[in-house]
Formats: structure tokens, sequence, C-alpha cells
């Protein structure tokens, strides 16, 4: 879409809406719609414009935690843990976590525990999400980057590991 049809959305939807969101949006389109609606805020990592009610939303029941593989696979899981915030839900975030530094998804093991629903985004090969899993007695939310270099085939090969996990509980 381009900056004048968001624009139009996000004003057709404010008054009928507590939170108006378009995601994928370039940081060039951002400066167009923040012109055109000035209470619009720009996630830049998230790549999200907003318009957010004047008091915040009450905090939603449960623990949300988004892990990530690399740090690559950051504007997925940050798109997740704005959108998430923004609807008010409480969100951990661990960045950085994945296979090939697997000590340090272990050392948050308390986080994975505490957790009720996990979103976990990876490149590469996929593995997280089923190592989590392996981990967490709650469900966990894959999702697949296209990110990574070698056989990842933009995101083809996390696709197909993640949906031939066996591990339970993962979408």
């Amino acid at each position: 879409k381009t900056a004048a049809q968001i624009v139009e959305i996000m004003k057709v939807m404010e008054p009928r809406h507590p939170v108006v969101m378009a995601t994928r949006v370039s940081a060039e389109k951002s400066v167009e719609i923040r012109a055109a609606l000035p209470q619009a805020t720009y996630f830049e990592m998230a790549r999200i414009c907003a318009i957010q009610p004047p008091a915040p939303l009450q905090v939603r029941p449960g623990k949300l935690s988004i892990l990530t593989a690399g740090t690559a696979d950051l504007p997925v899981a940050e798109e997740a843990a704005v959108t998430a915030e923004l609807c008010g839900f409480q969100v951990t975030r661990l960045w950085d976590v994945g296979v090939a530094g697997i000590h340090r998804l272990l050392s948050n093991r308390h986080v994975i525990d505490q957790s009720d629903v996990l979103i976990v985004a990876a490149g590469m090969e996929g593995a997280l999400p089923s190592v989590v899993a392996g981990l967490a007695d709650c469900p966990v939310i894959a999702v697949p980057t296209s990110v990574g270099y070698g056989a990842s085939f933009n995101g083809l090969a996390p696709l197909l590991t993640m949906l031939n996990s066996c591990a339970t509980g993962i979408g």
C-alpha cells in the first residue's frame, strides 16, 4: 500500500478501534504517514506504524515470551512483540538464543518455564522452535524467517523444519 492509502485506512479505523496499526511499513512511508497523522508512532525495528489510545490498554493476563535464534531474526520478532504489546500483553524478549549457542537458551530456562505462550523466530535451519518445545509445557508458535545463508532457501528450509518437528505443542 502507498502511504496515502495507509493514512486513509487508519483515519477510517481510528474512531472504531483503540489500536490501529499498519505492518511492514518502511521508514520512508512512516514519515509521510506521521506527517498526516501526528498521533501515529513508528516502531522502526518492527516496521509498524500505529495509533494508540491516550491511556494504555488494560494489561492482559498471561506471560508471552518471544525468542530469536539470531539477531537477523529481530525484525520479525519485534513485529510480533510490538503487536502483542499494542494489544495489551506484557512481553519478555530473548534475542540471539539459537542452537549455535545453546548455553544462552539454557541459561534462560526460567523464562521458558514461566511463559504461557512462546513465539520462536528462526531462520537458517529453523531448529530453535523444536528445541524450545522440547523444554516447554506451553504452546510454541514457530515463525520461520527468510534469513540465513547456505541452504536456507529464503526461509523454505526453516519452514520445512518447523513443519516436520516431532516436538509437541508447536504451531
